[in-house]
């Protein structure tokens, strides 16, 4: 049986902070998310005083891209978009046609976005991906979630899924064993299959080449028995490529406006035209990848007799004559006697007289 064509990778334009904490630039980050051809345009949905304490450092590539003095509580401060914001946002990606998603880092987030916004699904960030609390609650919105697995061991994965199946499924307090027993029930299988996509992740910005390690999408693929995608943070837009042809089911990818602008993910983001040409680039490749049957295709199948060989006469042959090794050969063009069957010919006799070149039949 031949395996179904490769489906349509799902393409999320990353706008994330991209927007400065600007309302302005985040809508023209819907517009170019739009117009570069991505199905999602996201961003991050968080209270800074609920995510962020005064004692919290910044990572070394925030410090290189922002004020080393400030604080990562006053930086983040900077991106956070209120819920009037937020509003606008969604219905100006309805107006334009692409959907609106959002990453929330607090519980009131996953809530806000789910039951106010409407948001059809949710995306979890490396970072959350062992804050128990927000798991348990994004497992109890039941809405689809895409998981991102940067920075984590396979246990830890397990671990998250563990708890988004509880929240999927089960009420009260998690203990591990009522954890346990949920992850390993087909009920808890069955729920993590319908809503769970996994994303592989490197977090850094941007991500060594060297540290991507694309095959552990199988990895996860074959563990979890879970659709895996890719979040991208290297420089480009290659390695999503490279993600599609492994089989991701769904492509993460920063954009910007423009790179020069101020903050700690912008250098690492494509900007709109650079964007739009991955996603040609997606679209290409995943046509190219169809299905797994080996077969003669249509547009091949023309060429066959011009670039195969038959066996014909290497010299004159007379009647009575046997085939053999000096006055027989393969040459264009096909469609008569295979030179597989060039074995079977020698020996046998000529039954009429063959000139040079004709086709042995």
């Amino acid at each position: 049986m031949t395996p179904p064509a490769a489906s349509r990778t799902l393409v999320i334009a990353e706008a994330g902070i991209n927007h400065n904490g600007s309302l302005s630039l985040a809508r023209e980050l819907v517009d170019a998310a739009r117009s570069a051809g991505a199905d999602i345009v996201k961003f991050q949905t968080f209270k800074a005083t609920r995510v962020v304490s005064r004692f919290a450092d910044k990572a070394a590539y925030q410090k290189l891209r922002t004020d080393a003095n400030e604080s990562q509580l006053d930086m983040v401060r900077r991106w956070e978009l209120d819920a009037a914001a937020h509003q606008d946002l969604v219905a100006h990606a309805r107006a334009v046609g692409i959907e609106f998603l959002s990453s929330p880092f607090d519980l009131e987030s996953v809530d806000f976005l789910v039951r106010e916004l409407g948001c059809r699904r949710l995306k979890i960030p490396s970072g959350e991906i062992t804050n128990g609390p927000l798991l348990l609650e994004a497992g109890r919105a039941r809405v689809p979630l895409i998981l991102s697995t940067g920075m984590s061991e396979l246990e830890e994965v397990r671990a998250a899924l563990g708890l988004l199946a509880f929240g999927m499924c089960e009420d009260g307090v998690p203990s591990d064993d009522r954890v346990a027993g949920v992850f390993d029930s087909p009920q808890g299988q069955d729920a993590l299959a319908r809503l769970v996509t996994l994303l592989h992740c490197t977090t850094e910005y941007p991500a060594p080449l060297p540290d991507v390690h694309l095959r552990a999408m199988s990895t996860l693929r074959e563990t979890f028995q879970l659709p895996v995608g890719y979040s991208d943070h290297t420089v480009g837009g290659v390695v999503p490529i490279g993600a599609v042809a492994l089989g991701a089911v769904v492509i993460e990818k920063h954009l910007t406006l423009d790179r020069t602008l101020p903050g700690p993910d912008q250098q690492g983001s494509l900007e709109p035209d650079e964007f739009k040409a991955m996603v040609d680039d997606i679209r290409a490749i995943e046509a190219a990848l169809g299905d797994a049957g080996k077969r003669v295709t249509a547009s091949e199948a023309k060429n066959l007799p011009i670039a195969r060989k038959s066996l014909v006469a290497a010299r004159p042959i007379q009647r009575g004559e046997p085939f053999s090794e000096s006055n027989i050969t393969a040459k264009r063009p096909g469609g008569g006697i295979s030179p597989m069957q060039y074995w079977h010919w020698l020996g046998k006799v000529a039954d009429r007289d063959f000139e040079e070149d004709e086709a042995i039949n």
